[in-house]
Formats: C-alpha cells, sequence, structure tokens
C-alpha cells in the first residue's frame, strides 16, 4: 500500500484550508443594527436638582433653621469650655474690671517727665557766716548745719562746669555760700557774676561732681499761655519739691517797694513760696525757660497767692554770655 507523505517535497508548508482539513467557511449572517440607549440626567445629578428645587421653596425656612442650630452648637461648646461662673452681680463686675485696669502699667505723668529730666541740675544753696559757726561748741555737722546752714534758695548748673545761675537776692547779705548738689555732695560757692536788671547771679562751685549734668535751656519765645510749666525748688528748704502749672502771661513786669522793676517776666501759677527763688522753670520736656524770681501776694505774707514770676532764660543766659537757641 502506498503511504501518503507527511512533509511535501517542495519544502513549503500548506495551509490546512489548502490541505483539505478546515471545514468550509459558513455564510455570513447579517446583524441588525442596535440603536444606542437613550441619555438623560444621572442619579445624582437628579438628586442635587432636587434638593436645589427644594431650597428654592424653603429657603427662609432652612436659614431660620440652620441659624439656630448653630446658635445651639456655639453655646453647647461654650457651655462645655467655660469655667464655674464667678456669680457676679453687675457692681461686682464693674469693680472687678476696674481693679484689673488698675493694674496696668500706667505712662508717667508729663510733669513727672520733666521733673526728671530737671532734677539732676537743680542745687540747693545755702547761706553761712562762718565766724558764728566757729563759736559753736563741738557738735555733729548735721545739727550744726541745721541752726547756721540753711537753705535759703535754689539754682539750676547751666554749664558743664558748674556754673550755677540762682537770683541776686538769694546771695546778696550772705557772707558764706554752699552749695548741694542732686546726688548729694556739697562745695562751697564762689559769686563771680550778676545782672541786677534781672535779678541774677552767677556762682562757680568749689568743685563739682564727675557725673554732673547740666541743664538744657529753651528760648522762652517757644512759650504761650496756657503751656505747662514746672516749677523746681526748695520752698521753706523743703526738698527738692515741684509743683505744676500753666505760663499765665508774658512780658510782664513786677516790682516791690524798695527794689527794681523787673521787666519782660513769665507769669505762672504753679506753686513757689521763699526758697523756690533761683530755681529753674522748666517746661513739658524738662528744658529751662526761667528763672523763678517774684511771687505777689497783695497781703504781704510772702506765702503763695496764685501769681508767680520768673526771669526769661534768654536774659538769665545773657549775664554768662550764652544764648539759649
Amino acid at each position: 500500500m502506498k503511504r501518503r507523505p507527511l512533509y511535501s517535497r517542495s519544502g513549503k508548508l500548506r495551509r490546512n484550508d489548502e490541505a483539505g482539513l478546515l471545514p468550509p467557511a459558513a455564510p455570513a449572517i447579517a446583524h441588525a443594527e442596535i440603536p444606542p440607549a437613550p441619555t438623560g440626567p444621572s442619579f445624582g445629578e437628579r438628586h442635587r436638582r432636587y434638593w436645589q428645587r427644594v431650597y428654592r421653596r424653603h429657603q427662609g425656612k432652612l436659614l431660620v433653621l440652620g441659624g439656630v442650630a448653630m446658635t445651639l452648637v456655639i453655646l453647647g461648646a461654650y457651655d462645655a469650655i467655660k469655667g464655674p461662673s464667678l456669680g457676679l452681680t453687675p457692681s461686682e463686675f464693674v469693680e472687678v474690671v476696674n481693679g484689673l485696669a488698675d493694674q496696668r502699667p500706667q505712662p508717667p505723668a508729663p510733669t513727672a517727665i520733666a521733673y526728671a529730666n530737671a532734677i539732676p541740675s537743680v542745687v540747693a544753696i545755702a547761706g553761712y557766716d562762718p565766724e558764728a559757726y566757729k563759736e559753736l561748741p563741738p557738735a555733729p555737722p548735721d545739727e550744726r548745719r541745721g541752726i547756721h546752714y540753711e537753705v535759703i534758695g535754689t539754682g539750676v548748673v547751666v554749664e558743664e562746669t558748674g556754673t550755677i545761675l540762682t537770683n541776686l537776692h538769694v546771695v546778696t547779705g550772705t557772707p558764706k555760700i554752699r552749695v548741694t548738689f542732686a546726688d548729694g555732695s556739697e562745695a562751697d560757692a564762689t559769686l563771680i557774676g550778676s545782672q541786677p536788671g534781672n535779678d541774677l547771679a552767677v556762682l562757680q562751685p568749689s568743685r563739682i561732681p564727675f557725673d554732673l549734668k547740666p541743664a538744657i535751656m529753651s528760648s522762652a519765645s517757644t512759650l504761650n499761655p496756657g503751656d505747662d510749666v514746672v516749677a523746681i525748688g526748695f520752698p521753706f528748704g523743703i526738698g527738692p519739691s515741684a509743683s505744676a502749672g500753666v505760663v499765665s502771661g508774658l512780658n510782664r513786669a513786677f516790682g516791690e517797694p524798695g527794689r527794681q522793676t523787673l521787666q519782660n517776666l513769665i507769669q505762672f501759677d504753679a506753686s513757689t513760696n521763699p526758697g523756690n527763688s533761683g530755681g529753674p522753670l522748666v517746661n513739658a520736656a524738662g528744658e529751662v525757660v526761667g528763672i523763678v524770681t517774684a511771687l505777689m501776694n497783695p497781703s504781704g505774707s510772702r506765702t503763695f497767692a496764685g501769681i508767680a514770676f520768673a526771669v526769661t532764660i534768654d536774659a538769665a543766659a545773657s549775664a554768662i554770655g550764652e544764648n539759649p537757641l
């Protein structure tokens, strides 16, 4: 029997269909065309549109209900975190608030600032008689000073060399002059100049503190009635003392019986008394604008009655050849 060859002699593979191994192809079947499904809003879109219609229909009610709910939530949170109630009455609450306000650091008063700026330059002036001092029996220095070493006026240091301005009537007739500086140190002083027309005297101490601070001067031309001023001195030997007031007037004239009339004075209402004479009158910045020189009291008691006068620092500076500007 003749065998069928497994391989073609031509060496090429034959396809199955050519070899007659596959069944004949089935006839093509025509398929009907399926129309696309109709499109429409999704479930989420329908849900959103529904709530929009509800909100538009009941907008006012929903806003009120939302506000009430939010308020209740806030109140509940506040009650949960607040501490125990103090149970204060309205008056007690006001008292507590005022007490807390009083505990806040308060800024210094303008007059306190002016005083602090000027006080390092203020000196106490005392007069004494060395002959009477020698005749005293031995005693502690402070006790002897209380009898023959009394404060008679005030002065202000205007130069780094220690030059002091004061009133001429303060040092007139005093055998010896003694000054006490702000740091408590003392020194004898000598009268080196005067200006009788303005009741001014210039003193030079024998020694000065190493950290002496001269005053800052400001022209009285910058003053106006109503400006704040502070008078610093040793009224009745007590001090240093500060008294605040305002400029009452400018270019005043004043004279007492037996004394020369002074011109171009600053009138002010800060309290002054004997012992303030020669002390500085300073503005709100602590700058010296005048030298306290007189007070007016129609009763003749030499105590303050609301009117005092100061020589302008412009005239006082001319006594030592300086311009305050």
